[in-house]
């Protein structure tokens, strides 16, 4: 007979997976931290990093899409396009970090489904990170948004799938189209994060049958797996600027406890409806219908 593994072994598991990633993150940025040019920045820049960052915690824990606002204020700061994507890995995975720990306190987080969906993530996730300097991003940020709009639509005519979950797909195995369609999903994340949230609540939601709150948890996890990795690639091509990047997690993180701690409260109707809002603002801004860089 078939025994389940005790949930605190596969914590264990899952803490040590963490540990050492996040080791050999810190190990593999250390000469890159250490020679960079720290510039002089004022009040001002420090706050609006700092603020702009818990509205990006908040939005990317609960849905997706904040990354828009970071890499807005990071070039109107003046960051190059390209590093302003890497460095914005540096918040995105300390504030899941923050995400992940709550949701497990919460006993939200299905660990094991979270990492087999994580493995063809994180694979995609290196090959869009290498791709991010090659591929014309204009068009591509257009279909997306196209896409993102469609989902608004799902969402809106299937609401008990959203609501209520499946534990029927709970229960399956992730089968090859899963394996696929996440491998697609990190491609993507990899290359530029903007509104990664929603494919891989789409991908868990409808594929495995979660509601989402439970989703929320396993999509932070699965972002903060894939993050790690994409930035390593950004480190070792040197399109990463700590200061920015550090500063701006501050506010990702109290943005990200916010968002995990309540999730429950809100429940999933709240969560709802504030996805179908930031994807509507996003799409609009990916197809160049208003400007949110503009608005800082």
């Amino acid at each position: 007979m078939h025994t389940r593994r005790p949930a605190c072994t596969s914590f264990r598991r899952v803490n040590f997976l963490l540990f050492t990633l996040s080791f050999s993150l810190f190990t593999l940025s250390f000469p890159y931290l250490c020679s960079s040019n720290i510039r002089f920045m004022s009040s001002l820049e420090v706050i609006a990093l700092i603020v702009s960052g818990v509205f990006v915690g908040f939005i990317n824990t609960l849905a997706g899409g904040g990354t828009i606002i970071s890499l807005s204020i990071f070039m109107f700061m003046g960051l190059p396009a390209d590093i302003a994507n890497g460095t914005n890995r540096i918040a995105v995975i300390l504030q899941n970090i923050t995400s992940v720990t709550s949701f497990r306190h919460q006993k939200l987080l299905d660990t094991r489904k979270a990492l087999w969906l994580s493995i063809p993530t994180v694979i995609g996730s290196i090959l869009g990170a290498q791709l991010s300097v090659q591929i014309d991003e204009a068009t591509f940020r257009k279909a997306i948004a196209v896409v993102m709009l469609m989902m608004v639509f799902f969402i809106l005519t299937k609401p008990s799938k959203w609501l209520k979950g499946q534990e029927d797909l709970q229960k399956q195995k992730v089968s090859p189209l899963q394996m696929l369609i996440f491998f697609g999903i990190g491609v993507y994340g990899g290359f530029v994060q903007v509104g990664v949230g929603y494919f891989l609540l789409a991908g868990i939601v409808l594929g495995a049958g979660y509601d989402l709150v439970k989703a929320n948890a396993i999509k932070v996890f699965i972002v903060l797996l894939y993050t790690i990795f994409a930035l390593i690639v950004f480190i070792y091509h040197g399109k990463v600027n700590w200061q920015f990047g550090l500063i701006h997690a501050i506010g990702n993180i109290i943005g990200a406890y916010v968002a995990s701690r309540y999730a429950i409260a809100w429940g999933a109707n709240f969560i709802r409806w504030f996805i179908i809002v930031i994807i509507i603002i996003t799409s609009v801004d990916l197809l160049g219908i208003i400007d949110i860089k503009g608005l800082f």
